[in-house]
């Protein structure tokens, strides 16, 4: 598992806070679908109704597959978890736990559309792994990467104590929280050193799960007996550890493995125990002899997933080596099932099949004779496991690779291709990726949408077609770790960004007005939000229709840093074109506010309750009060001379600046109109900026901005061609001053343009 810090956890840092950022995920698929390696799949059997398949992604979020004769359809997607969901469990009938790589636990009710209704924040680290009790639905335990396996009364952990609407998450910053609008949150007693739990409470309510005390390094297997008295735990010191579920003590330690243990199974008594790990051997444990029965050499690389028929007679088994086996535990006798075309991370038996979970982001069902193995063994193709790693080995290097009994899976569930690579274009608006398939596609990320999929082409000659002479300062961050495209924005960086309307087609507002990327894309990410809350019963309006509820934002972020309101654009909350996001498949955001940790929703399931504890309080700042943070780097320095041997007259002194984002036929209207007019040298302000000319009315009045009179005047009719050179080099009229400075002046002193008169034009 790979160390990626997850979007808005900064947990644990002893830098200078940050502030929260937002994300936003996009998506150009169907939402029935994930798009990213399945780390987890769970079965919930039915007597009367159909059965279901509940399957966790890398991708953050899980789904619920309601399971027909050869048939599957997404009836649910569970998501509020903002990194991959490692390991889900089903405790009782109706409730599924969940952890993920950002550090959390969350239940749902299972047979919900989707509803979230507990987050637990008890881990310090990634949770890699669950375990339930078969027969006792209340006891979950969890492990993760920072050592620590906690033990869970999931009935008392969902249980309000009593309401405490003024609990903050600072009371509780390890403590158990509900989701945006479920159940009150409930704060949690401290875990002493020892194996017992203290007693204390920080408050007369509060539940705390038992913590298991003894792993130095991190836990990636956990397994459970039936009655949940018994809990087993593996991870990188290469001991299987036991544990009394009741007190958190331990019990035993098993040595035998080489190397890290990444799976375990007990059988319902919790004598014996299953153990796959990563030096390739599955090893099978009697607990109650506290020694190692036997060791199987089946596979030629890791053991990551190890599933038991009910009698535990025999074993299902998948890992790194993209095989999957069945082994006779009693006769050692193996037959591998099929090969797959990845590695295989979790196995889950349904009947007489077995599903199989992959880094890919499809599900498989293949044949597996789960209710009679036998079956499967008669088909031929067995040979015997050793008991040594390199016997395994020494067979596959001698090319007597076993047939697979399958060749064909008996169902799929597709999903859709992870985004493995991405590059964003200069013009800052366009993302070009490529996924597993193969696929190139081309993505503007102020609307979330695929504007072209140029199919399985290659992606660096792509890139080179695609390439623009633009600079346009980097105002958003990406990575593809959910599978798609994730947008980082974080303030004051991502307000860096400017173009004028004309440059973005947008209609009905005057062309030389200046867009802030990040301002018109937060307003349309939250459309929906702005709509619902304007709707709510009770919602003040202000000046632009919006008001902030609660403790006034601006009050609070004096301290933070001096806002300036953008003099540009007007209080207006009208999405543009440009940034308009779709219906259809909407993106979802991530990001947190002022309590209660980072969450994840669609951009149209926000219901327009969601504030300042839920937002950062720059995105509300911008979004309702239209205040962006002061902003660096948006004007350019330069000189403006005439052409070396040029007769042209000097009509500048002095350096000038003008908006970074300034095209290069302004600067040559701004030449004309010296030279045609015989402006005097005293146009030219004292602080270097260009002053508006005489008479007409200008398109900007800020000050510093490089302004020209609208429309053709009589005198443009005679006026002579001008050309603009920077390093002996002629201009495009439509570059801008920054793509000047970034691609033809390439020196850290400020910027020197020179004009020249063309003749015979």
């Amino acid at each position: 598992m790979h160390r990626v810090g997850s979007a808005g956890n900064n947990a644990n840092s002893n830098r200078p806070r940050k502030e929260k950022r937002l994300t936003y995920v996009l998506s150009d698929a169907d939402d029935t679908k994930h798009c990213a390696g399945i780390n987890c799949l769970k079965v919930l059997k039915s007597s009367n109704l159909c059965d279901y398949l509940f399957t966790g992604s890398r991708d953050g979020t899980l789904k619920r597959w309601a399971l027909g004769e050869n048939a599957a359809s997404c009836s649910a997607t569970f998501e509020s978890h903002v990194d991959w969901v490692n390991d889900a469990i089903l405790a009782g009938d109706n409730t599924l736990v969940s952890c993920s790589s950002d550090t959390t636990l969350k239940t749902w009710n299972c047979l919900s559309e989707g509803t979230c209704t507990r987050t637990l924040r008890q881990h310090s680290d990634y949770v890699t792994c669950l375990a339930a009790a078969e027969k006792n639905s209340n006891i979950v335990a969890s492990g993760g990467l920072g050592g620590e396996v906690f033990i869970w009364d999931i009935e008392a952990a969902l249980t309000p104590l009593s309401k405490s609407g003024d609990v903050t998450e600072d009371d509780c910053s390890n403590g158990v929280n509900g989701s945006a609008n479920s159940l009150p949150m409930i704060s949690l007693r401290t875990i002493s050193s020892s194996n017992s739990i203290s007693s204390h409470s920080t408050q007369s309510h509060g539940y705390s799960p038992i913590a298991a005390k003894g792993h130095k390094e991190s836990v990636y297997a956990l397994a459970m007996n039936d009655s949940g008295t018994l809990l087993v735990s593996g991870g990188t010191e290469k001991v299987v550890r036991v544990w009394d579920t009741r007190t958190g003590s331990k019990n035993m330690k098993l040595r035998g493995h080489t190397d890290n243990i990444r799976a375990l199974l007990l059988d319902s008594t919790g004598r014996y125990c299953l153990s796959g790990s990563s030096d390739s051997m599955i090893r099978l444990w009697d607990l109650g002899q506290q020694r190692c029965l036997h060791s199987y050499a089946v596979h030629t690389d890791s053991v990551w997933a190890l599933a038991s028929t009910p009698t535990f007679s025999h074993v299902y088994s998948g890992g790194r080596d993209l095989s999957l086996y069945l082994t006779d535990l009693a006769t050692r006798e193996s037959v591998l099932l099929c090969m797959k075309e990845h590695p295989i991370l979790q196995l889950a038996l349904h009947d007489d099949s077995v599903w199989v979970a992959t880094t890919d982001s499809s599900i498989r069902k293949w044949p597996a004779g789960g209710c009679n193995p036998q079956k499967v063994f008669q088909r031929g193709g067995t040979f015997l496991a050793g008991n040594l790693s390199f016997s395994r080995a020494r067979v596959s290097l001698e090319g007597s690779t076993p047939v697979p009994a399958f060749r064909e899976p008996t169902f799929s569930i597709p999903g859709t291709p992870a985004i493995v690579q991405h590059e964003i274009l200069n013009n800052r608006r366009h993302v070009l990726t490529k996924d597993t398939a193969g696929s190139v596609k081309l993505w503007e990320i102020t609307r979330g949408i695929v504007v072209e999929d140029y199919g399985k082409v290659s992606f660096e000659e792509k890139k080179e077609q695609l390439f623009e002479m633009v600079s346009i300062p980097a105002w958003f961050t990406v990575d593809t770790r959910l599978g798609s495209l994730s947008i980082h924005l974080d303030t004051p960086q991502c307000f860096s960004a400017e173009m004028y309307s004309v440059d973005l087609n947008i209609t009905g507002k005057p062309e030389d007005d200046k867009v802030n990327l990040a301002r018109e894309t937060l307003k349309g990410l939250l459309a929906h939000w702005l709509t619902k809350r304007r709707q709510r019963p009770g919602s003040q309006a202000s000046s632009n229709g919006d008001a902030l509820s609660g403790r006034d934002i601006t009050m609070r972020n004096l301290t933070h840093s001096r806002s300036e309101v953008d003099s540009i654009v007007e209080n207006d909350s009208m999405v543009y074109p440009p940034f308009e996001f779709s219906t259809v498949s909407p993106p979802s955001i991530i990001t947190e506010g002022s309590q209660g940790g980072p969450w994840r929703k669609k951009i149209t399931e926000l219901d327009g309750t969601e504030d300042e504890k839920d937002y950062p309080w720059w995105v509300l700042d911008c979004v309702l009060n239209n205040r962006l943070p002061p902003r660096e780097n948006t004007k350019c320095s330069f000189y403006l001379h005439p052409s070396e041997g040029s007769a042209t007259q000097i009509l500048t002194q002095g350096k000038l600046s003008a908006p970074r984002i300034l095209r290069i036929h302004k600067v040559v209207n701004y030449v004309l109109e010296k030279m045609v007019l015989d402006k005097p040298l005293d146009n030219v302000n004292t602080d270097g900026t260009f002053a508006p000319g005489h008479g007409g009315q200008l398109q900007h009045t800020a000050v510093g901005d490089l302004s020209f009179r609208s429309g053709l005047k009589p005198w443009q009719k005679l006026r002579p061609s001008i050309e603009i050179l920077c390093n002996n080099q002629v201009l495009s009229p439509d570059m801008s001053l920054a793509t000047v400075r970034a691609y033809i002046w390439k020196k850290p002193e400020d910027l020197v343009l020179n004009y020249r008169i063309v003749q015979g034009k």
